[in-house]
């Protein structure tokens, strides 16, 4: 079963381009209140580095959520899309001091710091201000997930977070300095994951590091769990909505949480994922030797995922419905990584035909280049086709 796209209505738009189906985002953004909202104190933020397009972060924005920003580019993003400052967290390994100070500027949520060298300069820029920034500690949790090895974030050799033995010491700090208020905890264990298991092993540690700040007398206001949850590549129109029912029960059941934290989580591929596809046209088909090649005018510079990840997208030719062929599915760029996908079974195949690259709502748009000097993607809304 192929998805659903107003093809006739695509013939006067210049490829490649991303393709937004609005319907699904709002079907999506729904099943997620929902969801969270069976819980007395879950928050819900969109990480935004997963897709900025101001169309998506408009909707993302009317239907209630927070943003997670790791830039200030991205603050500036939620600001302009209309997310109160007071529902941004801003996280990131490497805050320089014009970010830190946007952040201050919008009197942001909270900050989820990384190490001690960002507490002394986040400290040190709200005293200039006569500010106090609200912070959480990221605490690395030494926890694996089951996802590829790129996008991991939760173990101890990442770059991400403090270690948890260093946890009190930098509490200590934090109490003694008078321009941060400490607030919470962040954690992040990486992304596209699918084992819950993972997020029960999450729990666990989290549960250990709160019983041993609250014999010392210390409860914290918030918890943040990040995101990670993945969707289904495999299947875009088998599940277009990821399990959110089982996500977030998992840590209602498994989080020991005191009755007057909040629980906060940075949902972005699960959110936005499904909803995107790219669309690209046949250049050329191509008999080689063994194989046949459908040459597309969208390359790696639009979808980088492939080449990096070496990920997964279902690819559909949109235009035929003629007996399956087999095709490398490759596009222009002059680099051997620039393959959308191997061996992949299309409609027959000509020039002009479109081909759909599904799952590509996040991390596709938001990471394309102008490599080879090639222009940008656009990215157009269903609504704008209606």
């Amino acid at each position: 079963m192929k998805g659903h796209f107003p093809i006739n209505k695509f013939k006067d738009i210049a490829t490649p381009f991303y393709y937004y189906d609005g319907d699904l985002l709002r079907e999506t953004l729904n099943t997620v209140k929902k969801e969270a909202g069976k819980y007395d104190k879950f928050c819900v933020h969109y990480a935004i580095k997963a897709n900025a397009n101001p169309k998506i972060l408009n909707i993302i924005r009317e239907n209630g959520l927070g943003a997670d920003c790791v830039s200030g580019g991205e603050i500036k993003a939620a600001i302009k899309a209309g997310f109160p400052s007071n529902k941004i967290v801003y996280a990131g390994v490497g805050k320089t001091d014009d970010e830190i100070n946007l952040g201050l500027d919008y009197d942001i949520f909270c900050f989820n710091v990384e190490s001690v060298p960002e507490l002394e300069v986040i400290n040190e820029l709200a005293q200039a201000k006569g500010k106090i920034a609200r912070v959480a500690f990221r605490i690395n949790p030494d926890v694996g997930a089951h996802t590829h090895a790129n996008i991991t974030t939760g173990l101890a050799e990442n770059k991400f977070g403090i270690s948890m033995q260093d946890m009190d010491r930098v509490i200590d700090l934090a109490q003694e300095m008078k321009n941060v208020k400490f607030v919470g905890l962040h954690f992040h264990i990486g992304s596209q994951i699918l084992d819950m298991g993972d997020f029960v092993a999450l729990c666990n540690r989290i549960n250990e590091l709160q019983q041993k700040l609250f014999n010392r007398q210390i409860i914290v206001e918030h918890i943040n769990v990040g995101g990670g949850l993945g969707i289904d590549y495999a299947h875009p129109n088998r599940q277009p909505i990821p399990d959110f029912a089982q996500y977030f029960a998992t840590y209602h059941k498994h989080m020991k949480l005191r009755p007057q934290q909040t629980l906060h989580f940075e949902l972005g591929r699960s959110i936005v994922g499904q909803c995107g596809s790219l669309i690209t046209k046949v250049i050329y088909v191509k008999q080689g030797v063994n194989k046949q090649f459908a040459i597309v005018d969208g390359g790696m510079t639009d979808l980088i995922r492939p080449a990096l990840y070496q990920a997964y997208h279902k690819i559909e030719n949109i235009s035929s419905e003629e007996t399956p062929e087999t095709y490398d599915v490759v596009g222009p760029i002059c680099e051997s990584s620039d393959v959308f996908g191997k061996a992949i079974d299309l409609n027959k195949t000509k020039r002009n035909d479109l081909i759909a690259i599904r799952s590509a709502g996040a991390y596709g748009e938001i990471m394309a280049s102008g490599y080879n000097c090639r222009p940008l993607p656009k990215g157009y809304l269903s609504d704008e086709f209606v």
